[in-house]
């Protein structure tokens, strides 16, 4: 049975080496590996090494090595598709189906990287081509030499519309596969797709083995908006489980025992040209979920490095409330905050390797940047104050899935809060011995059940915090789109914030995709971008959101109202979709907290969520209008 070489690679990427071999050998950690006893040869030395950047394990007693499916053949006597198939149930995937349609997709799959190649080169050409003047310019002003720019695969897509279509389809390349890989913009309105990527410096995006997936483009004029622009997601590219520069830095990362991720493109090849290849990018965007894991097969502590301004700081404040929930033993993270107006780009510029060093040097653990977001905010000078800090940092803690790591956690905090509120410190008395006599508000050790489990109050079960109800676009969506609706020149300065704005509908989501292909192409006055969504199949969908703007009293919404005021009303509103759709996430998790552990830390940590979701829902009714309808939705988003 032949399988599809991206879901073999799918497999060895969701199951660590490690995983599967800890079945069959008890393994301890060993530096950047792990030893243990060759399941082999009978030994009273370990010889037997995983390593899980390599994907691969090593016996040196046997004189074997290999991948994951080798060790399941060797160790259980399995053929090869039935080491596969005891390896996809591991992993939780389904097998793919063998039939005439599942290998034309996997030849399509491999004819889509083959474009994506020719793509690349192409760009590469325009790049060292006399049409490529103005962007070899821009990387020389940034450092970026010929050398590092052969390197990355760098590249430059010229001003003209059709440029890149014409050039492969000189090729023998179809339209088609051109619209699949996300190089050419189409839809219903559009008679002639034309190319995505124009007066753009080109950053390939490859998958961990090195085959190009996407492009990132950086505008060249400061009249072409966004700034930064990705391919969309394609069958072969979803942005936010990639990693700019993984496939060079995994080699790095492990050597280093260390990896480091920075925001964007340039910032990435130059912390590499600095010396550290052991360098990612998160695509410009907020890490996620996906990221972190790839981030953890690489280095046990990965180092976020984030800009030195307000943006850069939120930014890693943000990746706490991401990464608390996933952390473990033997993965967590630290956080490098640069020098106020600085990002990575500069600072290896300004600085070479050695600022670049200084600043990895005093990267804080993940508990320090905690307690420096939770005690920066404002002067804990009353008894409300420093109880809701407590709280919050019990909140935090209780999202630790492991207990003892959990435990430790909110040691170190009650230690923490003891030290800073003027109270004794917390400590173990010696076995055998009374301990000392407890003092003023010395914490205690937290219990981990209650006698009988806590109730809910009838207000709180009966809250559509508790719900989940469908919702169509919800009043925030609304407002927002209906600005970019009606004020379309707003989408200039906030459209990379408009492509990554998280929307709870289908609907939402096809009228902010539309906008965003239709403003790439061309300027637009409200009245034609209204009618281009109307002749595009979205009259329906169009009218529907105009109809909501009775929800929103706002008069900036209107098309009468100056685009600075609307500028104004889009900030706030942004703003709050942003914190809403995070509480939210926090929801989910509280409640599966407190299924799954009926403790009073638990129910506080629900409730404290329920209160932020209230506040917010009371600042929107504070913005005029706006807050009618959307303050009943908050909890559903």
């Amino acid at each position: 049975m032949r399988f599809p070489v991206s879901f073999l690679e799918e497999l060895k990427a969701r199951l660590p080496v490690s995983e599967v071999v800890r079945g069959r050998v008890k393994l301890v950690k060993a530096g950047r590996e792990w030893k243990g006893l060759s399941p082999f040869n009978a030994e009273r030395t370990p010889s037997f090494f995983v390593n899980d950047q390599k994907m691969a394990w090593f016996d040196h007693s046997a004189g074997k090595n290999g991948n994951i499916f080798d060790f399941v053949m060797l160790t259980e006597g399995l053929s090869f598709p039935e080491a596969v198939a005891r390896l996809a149930e591991l992993a939780g995937l389904p097998l793919p189906q063998v039939s005439q349609e599942a290998e034309a997709r996997e030849k399509q799959r491999a004819s889509l990287l083959d474009v994506l190649d020719l793509a690349a080169s192409y760009f590469s050409a325009q790049l060292a081509s006399r049409a490529g003047t103005k962007a070899r310019d821009y990387l020389a002003q940034r450092g970026l030499d010929p050398g590092i720019q052969a390197e990355f695969r760098l590249g430059y897509a010229g001003p003209e519309k059709f440029a890149l279509r014409d050039h492969l389809a000189a090729k023998g390349i179809a339209v088609e596969a051109m619209i699949e890989t996300g190089l050419l913009i189409h839809g219903e309105d559009i008679a002639v797709p034309y190319d995505r990527f124009r007066d753009r410096v080109m950053f390939p995006i490859a998958d961990r083995t090195g085959r190009i997936i996407a492009f990132g483009g950086r505008a060249l004029s400061a009249e072409i908006q966004p700034k930064y622009l990705n391919s969309p997601e394609t069958t072969l590219f979803h942005k936010g489980a990639v990693l700019f520069n993984h496939h060079r830095a995994r080699k790095a990362a492990h050597e280093k025992a260390s990896v480091i991720a920075v925001e964007g493109y340039i910032d990435a090849i130059s912390v590499s040209a600095a010396g550290f290849p052991n360098v990612v990018a998160s695509l410009g965007t907020a890490l996620t979920t996906d990221q972190c894991e790839l981030l953890w097969k690489m280095a046990e502590e990965p180092i976020l490095c984030f800009d030195g301004d307000k943006a850069g700081r939120k930014a890693a404040y943000r990746a706490i409330d991401l990464v608390m929930p996933l952390i473990d033993i033997g993965r967590s993270m630290r956080f490098a905050l640069l020098p106020e107006g600085k990002d990575p780009d500069d600072l290896a510029r300004s600085g070479g390797g050695r600022a670049v060093a200084d600043v990895l040097e005093r990267a804080l653990p993940l508990v320090d940047l905690i307690w420096q977001r939770e005690t920066e905010a404002e002067a804990l000078t009353t008894p409300e104050r420093r109880a809701a800090l407590e709280r919050k940092l019990a909140t935090l803690s209780s999202e630790i899935r492991d207990e003892t790591l959990r435990r430790h956690y909110q040691i170190e905090f009650r230690n923490r809060l003891a030290a800073l509120f003027g109270a004794p410190r917390t400590e173990r008395p010696a076995r055998g011995t009374a301990g000392p006599q407890r003092r003023g508000f010395e914490p205690r050790e937290p219990q981990s059940y209650l006698r009988q489990p806590p109730q809910l109050g009838t207000s709180l079960a009966r809250s559509p915090l508790l719900r989940r109800e469908p919702v169509a676009i919800s009043a925030r969506e609304a407002l927002i789109l209906l600005i970019f609706l009606n004020h379309p020149g707003l989408i200039d300065a906030y459209g990379e914030a408009l492509a990554e704005l998280e929307l709870g509908s289908r609907e939402a989501e096809a009228l902010r995709d539309k906008f965003l292909d239709l403003w790439a192409g061309r300027r637009l006055t409200s009245n034609e971008l209204k009618a281009e969504l109307d002749r595009s199949g979205l009259a329906q969908a169009r009218r529907r959101l105009e109809s909501m703007t009775g929800h929103a009293s706002l008069w900036t919404v209107s098309p009468e109202a100056a685009d600075c005021d609307a500028e104004e009303s889009l900030k706030q509103a942004l703003a709050l979709h942003h914190k809403m759709r995070a509480l939210n996430r926090e929801l989910v998790l509280a409640e599966a907290a407190l299924a799954g552990d009926a403790s009073e830390i638990n129910l506080a940590r629900l409730k404290s969520i329920h209160e932020q979701l209230s506040a917010l829902a009371g600042i929107e009714a504070a913005i005029d209008g706006f807050g009618a309808a959307s303050g009943r939705q908050s909890g559903v988003l």
